[in-house]
């Protein structure tokens, strides 16, 4: 019951802090974003506990969608809120935190009796820490990615809005989303390497070539190509948003195919 309580507090903090957010937004003037982080920080604080005690059953992992969901949008509001406080990031918590909100009330109801994963190695752990901070860095790229898209087609049609004055200017906005891109793509690279080496022990079969293995490849060759086509050619607005968007929705249906081969291995 407790641990339920706590779960819904972490969902209040969550929402309190996105709230405080999106009400400096339209402001005009100097912005006191130190309220909403604060409530962040908690929420994160609060979250991270529960998390360590969700994931470790007896020495082992649990993997359940639920959790893997929350642990993901706590690793991306964490991350925020340390890049926000030397990158002009803020404005983005009235995204990203009313987005862990909704992942928190995931792991309440959608726990769906996950099955826990040996754990004995701890290079594991690094490869499941490495894998949700790339996710993380490119989810936070993404929603910079769908912002500066916003902001571009407001600039086309000369309908400048309140919320998009308050963004930072395009090329700020840009430059930080490539930044991100670059560090989650070498923790990428490092999560599809390490995941050879632990395909047996996480999914009860070695590596093989199977749709879930050919879309991980092929979301790894999308951010490739995206970097590349920014460092050769100076990729930037809508062609780089469709790049970022397309293969984080590629790791996406990676994760989903991770899913399925767990509850496979479970099975057997």
């Amino acid at each position: 019951m407790m641990q339920l309580i706590l779960h819904v507090a972490a969902v209040i903090l969550y929402g309190l802090s996105g709230l405080l957010y999106w009400r400096e937004l339209p402001k005009t003037g100097p912005r006191n974003w130190r309220p909403a982080a604060a409530f962040g920080a908690a929420a994160v604080i609060l979250q991270g506990v529960l998390l360590a005690s969700d994931l470790d059953r007896n020495g082992q992992l649990v993997l359940g969608i639920g959790i893997i969901l929350s642990l993901d949008a706590w690793a991306v509001a964490a991350i925020f809120l340390v890049a926000s406080l030397s990158k002009p990031l803020a404005n983005l918590g009235a995204f990203i935190m009313p987005t862990a909100a909704l992942a928190s009330i995931a792991e309440i109801f959608l726990p769906l009796e996950p099955e826990p994963v040996p754990a004995s190695d701890p290079w594991l752990i690094v490869h499941v820490v490495i894998s949700i901070l790339a996710y993380s860095l490119l989810a936070i790229a993404v929603v910079q990615s769908l912002m500066l898209w916003l902001q571009e087609r407001r600039l086309r049609r000369k309908q400048p809005a309140h919320l998009m004055q308050a963004l930072p200017p395009m090329e700020t906005m840009e430059s930080l989303m490539f930044e991100m891109i670059r560090v989650g793509f070498i923790l990428l690279t490092l999560t599809l390497i390490s995941g050879f080496f632990f395909s047996d022990q996480l999914f009860g079969r070695p590596l093989s070539i199977s749709h879930h293995s050919i879309l991980a490849l092929v979301a790894w060759l999308v951010f490739a190509i995206l970097l590349l086509g920014r460092w050769r050619f100076g990729w930037r607005g809508r062609n780089a948003v469709r790049w970022t968007v397309g293969g984080f929705v590629l790791l996406v249906f990676v994760y989903v195919g991770a899913q399925v081969l767990l509850k496979l291995a479970i099975i057997r």
